[in-house]
Parts: C-alpha cells; structure tokens; sequence
C-alpha cells in the first residue's frame, strides 16, 4: 500500500514536471520512466560491481564500460545541473559520442524487455533546472523494494487525468484486482492482455500469484514459467508499450512478451488457440474500415465497432478451455444490429458465458462516463451454457462523481479484497466488491460441480436482489440480449398519499400557528 509519504514525493515530482514546461500526462510519466530505468541500470551495475570484488574475477555482466562510468546515475546525480544537461543532449567525445540518453536506447538486451522498445523514445525535459529538480526526487525514491516501487509507479500511473485517444484510457485499479480474484489465475496458465495499455491486468495477475501462491515459487519450472512466457501483452501505441513494460519489470515481472501490433489487424493473424486466460478492457469507440480487420475476425461476426471485434479476437487467441474477463460498453450487451447478436448468441450458445457484472456509469470517471459491464466466458466451441450470473453493482466504494473519492477507510477498502467475508457490513450500501466476490466464488468455482445446481438456482433467484441467475432459453428467446435491466425485477412500493381535505385542514393549522407567532412577535416589540 502506498504511503502518504510517497504520495507527496510523487506529486512534487508531478509538479515539478507540470510547472517546468510538461502538461502532458503520458509525457511525464514517459520521461519520469526513463529517468527510474537509468537508475535502475545504476544498481545493477553497482551490484554486478560488488560480485566481481567479491569473487575477483569478471561476471560478463557489465553494463557499462569504466570509459562510460560519466553516464551513470551515480555519477552525473551530483553533477551541476547544466552539466548534467550536457551529459543528456551532447554527444560526448571522450564517451564513444554517447549521450546519456542515447547509451539507454542502445542498450539492448542487458536492459530488458523495457529496453526493446526504445525506438522513437525522445528525451523532452527542456531545461537544466527541471532536470535536476526530477533527478533529484527521483534520488529520494525508494527503489529497492518491489512492493514499493510497483506503488509509486502505479500512483503515477494513476495521476493520468485525460483519455487517450481511441476510447483507450486507464482500467481503475480496484476493479482490475476484482477481476483477477474472479478468474483466480492457475499456475499453468499463459495470460494475456490484447489491448495492454499500461499493463495494469498483467500486474494485477502477477501480484494476485505473489500474494496467494508463494509455495509456487519454490518450482523451478514455474519460476521458468512465470520469467518468461506466463505474461504476454499486445499494444500498438510504443509510448504505451513502453510505460507497460516498465510498470512489470518495477512488479518484478522481469521477461515479459510484448508484441508491438494493431490486435484486430493482418499483422497479428498468427495468434490463434495460444493463451488460456485473457483480460481485457479494449477499447470501445473505435470504428475500423473492413480491410484493415483480420479476415477470421469478420467471420464470426462481420461489423467495425472495436468492442465486437475484440470478442472475436478473443475467442480466436483462447486455447480451447481458455477463460477471458473482458470489460465491455453496455451496448454490447444490448445492441440490436446482426453484429451484436451474433457475437452475443456465439458467447451463449457456442461458448459457456458465466457471468456479466453491470457496473455503474461513474466507474470510468472523470475519463468517461459510459456505462459498462464485464464479461467472463469460457471458450468450449460446444456450448456449455447452462444459467447466467448477473449482478448490479452499484456502489465500486468511490465516488460515482469525477472526483472518485474514497467512501470507505482506506483500510477497509483493501480489506474488501483480503477479507471480503468480514467487511460486508462495514462497507454495506458503499462497496459491492466484497459481495460480487463472495458470490462469484459460490457460482463460478462452484456451478458445474455436481449436486450444487440445483441449491445455486435456488439460493439466486430472487431477481428483485442484486445478484440472480438466468435461465440460458430465457436469454436465447430475449434474442441473446445480456443487459441485466432486461432481466431484474423492480419492486414498486405504494405510496400513500393523504386526502384532500385532510391535507387542507394540515394546512390551515400551520396557517393558524404563523399568525399566532406573528401576534405574539408583535406584542414583544411593542
């Protein structure tokens, strides 16, 4: 958990950046990157330093050369700030023509999966004063500890206040970690996020393995597995790849694949039956004109709305067996052209849908205000459908404002997450995430075991509630419609109003009391 500590220094940092020249959230948070990697290459090579003083002969692990020592963070740290500068925009003689930023871009694989999508980075702090300012704040940082600087990281990421551009803008962190304790990821899986972002699912999946499954560490074929193929993430836009990468590597998610492509596109057709676990939240507003989509997409169902060729993709990339939690725009669950149903009937009947969470229209503020709501399914290619869960989240535990403050105690909050059982009443009205949890436990984990069926229909089917289960034939004869409004019951209370002449007479006795009052302040007055 963050401390208010660190959340000062980050916002002073932010200020810095803000007030120096750089409005632009992406860009501080790119350049603040930049400026964590090449302190992280510091302590790696200082440590690598101490192993060859210790065992006395060379590791082959050096990142810089002794020639290149000026261009460490430990040594230009100190330096004057318009020397500094120099060090970062001058191609220096004496260092192979290198400046500082230049040697980070051609680092290669020694600086990891980061360090494979440095082309196009550019360097835009523009002054010297600024420079300094961030580098030494940055100093201040606490970057030892993995939990720590996954924090701070995540914090800065959290400070991005406008939407990028094609519908793409950052999944609330709450609700990502809701998904991954829904899904709860398996020690074999090979996860994936199509649309990655930030990578703010891979995270999420990586800390939810760290937090509940430390035995599974002590394997050598998961470490293996966990190092270098559980993580995979496709993103077209290099800036947001290369934000992403730093936000695993600084979670301790060393060797990730990235692949730097349009998802829906040709370019990315070779991925097929790869991955069994897939979350998303892809982009919703995007329109794509039928020859830029990859044909097998078009096949299942033959539209331009982003948010229904995402589903095919999906379903493409899933092994059989695979499962995907996806957020998706209302529309989606809804909609009434031929492309909607299709990608809706294809989830009922072809596939096993488990459940879809309507989430409340705040959820994405202040980025957006559209409403949402998240898909879990699993891909089978033979049915599989049997009841939908439903539920109506209404309070997420923030504000439903563009503030998005907290409505609980902090402490709380997390605790939604680690003892959902015990914070039901605390939280009761404000945070549903607890009770979605819980619920989802019983029926996702629970619903194709044997004997439970029939108590689950049981224990679900009061639809005046927020969560219920729906019969597969009765969304079938609803044209595959998933919007919970289609589904739930609305308990109407009577109201009773009073007659006429009793409201009448109410009134002349409160008209006769305000005269009484005016008398008896006359008579005081005079």
């Amino acid at each position: 958990m963050i401390t208010g500590e660190l959340k000062s220094k980050i916002d002073k940092i932010w200020t810095d950046f803000w007030t120096g020249g750089i409005s632009n959230p992406l860009t501080v948070i790119e350049q603040f990157t930049y400026l964590i990697f090449l302190k992280q290459l510091d302590q790696k090579q200082t440590l690598n330093d101490k192993t060859e003083n210790l065992l006395g002969v060379p590791t082959g692990k050096s990142i810089y050369t002794k020639a290149q020592a000026p261009l460490r963070w430990s040594n230009f740290k100190d330096k004057d700030p318009e020397v500094m500068f120099d060090l970062f925009t001058k191609p220096q003689r004496d260092l192979d023509d290198l400046t500082v930023f230049d040697f980070m871009k051609n680092i290669g694989e020694q600086g990891g999966v980061f360090a494979q999508y440095m082309k196009g980075a550019i360097f835009m702090i523009p002054t010297p004063k600024l420079l300094d300012k961030v580098v030494q704040k940055i100093e201040d940082l606490n970057l030892e500890n993995k939990d720590a600087k996954g924090d701070l990281y995540e914090y800065m990421l959290s400070k991005i206040a406008e939407a990028g551009t094609n519908g793409q803008f950052r999944t609330p962190r709450h609700i990502i970690q809701m998904m991954v304790q829904m899904v709860q990821p398996k020690q074999d899986d090979v996860i994936c996020d199509p649309s990655c972002g930030t990578a703010g699912f891979l995270v999420a999946a990586g800390q939810y393995i760290y937090d509940k499954h430390k035995d599974w560490f002590t394997q050598k074929t998961f470490r293996e597995h966990f190092k270098d193929s559980m993580f995979n993430g496709v993103e077209f836009d290099p800036t947001m790849l290369r934000i992403g990468a730093m936000n695993m590597q600084l979670h301790g998610i060393e060797n990730p694949t990235l692949i730097g492509k349009d998802a829906l596109s040709e370019a990315n057709a070779n991925i097929e039956n790869k991955y069994s676990l897939i979350l998303a939240n892809p982009p919703f507003k995007g329109s794509l004109d039928y020859d830029e989509v990859e044909s097998s997409l078009l096949k299942v169902t033959k539209t331009k709305k982003t948010e229904l060729l995402f589903l095919a993709l999906m379903l493409r990339m899933l092994k059989t067996g695979g499962r995907a939690a996806v957020i998706v725009p209302d529309g989606v669950l809804f909609g009434s052209s031929t492309a909607h149903k299709n990608i809706r009937k294809e989830l009922v009947e072809n596939q096993q849908l488990q459940a879809v969470i309507s989430m409340p229209s705040g959820v994405f503020k202040p980025y957006a205000g559209v409403s949402t709501a998240i898909l879990f399914f699993t891909k089978t290619n033979s049915g599989g459908t049997d009841n939908v869960w439903f539920y109506d989240m209404k309070a997420d535990g923030l504000s439903l404002d563009d503030k998005r403050n907290l409505l609980v105690p902090e402490e709380a909050f997390e605790q939604c997450f680690t003892e959902p059982e015990n914070i039901l009443e605390e939280v009761k009205g404000k945070c549903d995430i607890p009770q979605i949890l819980l619920d989802a436990n019983k029926i996702m984990n629970s619903a194709s075991l044997r004997g439970t069926k029939q108590s689950l229909e049981k224990n679900f089917s009061d639809r005046t509630k927020q969560s219920f289960l729906v019969p597969k034939q009765e969304i079938a004869d609803n044209q595959w419609d998933l919007s919970i409004n289609r589904y739930k019951e609305i308990v109407y209370e009577e109201v009773v109003y009073e007659k006429p002449e009793a409201l009448i007479a109410q009134i002349k006795t409160l008209d006769k009391q305000r005269n009484e009052a005016l008398l008896n302040l006359e008579k005081m007055m005079s």
